[in-house]
């Protein structure tokens, strides 16, 4: 019986993937992170300014930012659940016996959302 040679070009594509919707996650994170700052420094801005004080009564921006951070947290999981599922499906010739996924997968899928979920606490305290 002749063995498959080995090819792990779905593999290594399906880590750049992985590692795209991280990207792509923590740009979403970023950008609550910034909207949430926003409001902060319009609240900074509000105890300068009397006049800004009555325009600063809502919440909104501290809502979309820590909204943002959080779906870009559930993002990161949700990829990273992807990802396990795709490579449970992979043939021996396609995965490498060399390659630990575990990394990509614990260490810094997890990892990220994990900093993510603590960021929107910290937001929704401050």
């Amino acid at each position: 019986m002749a063995t498959e040679p080995c090819d792990l070009r779905v593999f290594f594509a399906t880590e750049r993937t992985l590692l795209a919707w991280l990207r792509t996650s923590l740009t979403i994170i970023t950008l609550g992170f910034v909207i949430s700052g926003f409001g902060l420094f319009i609240k900074l801005a509000a105890l300068e300014s009397p006049s800004l004080a009555s325009s600063v009564s809502s919440p909104l921006t501290s809502v979309l930012g820590i909204a943002f951070v959080l779906i870009g947290s559930l993002a990161i999981v949700t990829a990273a659940i992807q990802h396990r599922r795709f490579l449970a499906t992979l043939s021996d010739s396609q995965l490498s016996s060399i390659y630990c996924s575990t990394i990509a997968f614990i260490l810094l899928s997890i990892s990220i959302a994990m900093l993510g979920v603590a960021l929107a606490a910290y937001l929704w305290h401050a």
